[in-house]
């Protein structure tokens, strides 16, 4: 094993003319894994909504338009897997779970405001590339149909 080579299996930077690879895209890279997991849209709006406060399903289901039972559920799961949200459990009846970020999970948040305030002070412009972008694929369109020109 080279020097300086880690011999954990998963581990996934490598070395080239002594450079860190930071953007490993291959599937069983750890970094990878854990992108696709925050980066995924349930995720950041748990995560967003969890900042705020501790919350029950039923309240994230409410907030969250479109999460389906079982997304949000699996959502949940992995984020506490991740050690992103704590999961506590109250023996009552009927039972009472509650969600609440983790101390890691606040740190993530962080990054995550960041992302949000810059798409809303960008979206304007996004706006106005969409509409150029989709003004144009309509006219490359109209040049290739047969007949027109």
């Amino acid at each position: 094993m080279e020097d300086g080579t880690s011999k954990a299996p998963s581990y996934c930077t490598g070395t080239e003319n002594d450079q860190v690879i930071q953007w490993d895209t291959r599937a069983d890279c750890d970094v990878r894994q854990i992108l696709d997991r925050i980066a995924d849209k349930w995720s950041l709006l748990v995560i967003a909504l969890l900042d705020r406060r501790t919350m029950r399903f039923t309240e994230l289901r409410r907030e969250i338009d479109g999460v389906s039972q079982r997304m949000l559920t699996v959502t949940l799961r992995q984020l506490e897997r991740d050690g992103l949200v704590r999961r506590t459990v109250y023996p009552v009846v009927p039972p009472r779970v509650d969600y609440e970020l983790t101390p890691l999970g606040m740190t993530l948040h962080e990054v995550i405001k960041s992302l949000v305030i810059w798409t809303e002070e960008h979206q304007n412009e996004i706006a106005a590339a969409r509409s150029d972008y989709d003004t144009r694929v309509a006219d490359e369109q109209r040049l290739l149909e047969p007949g027109r020109a």
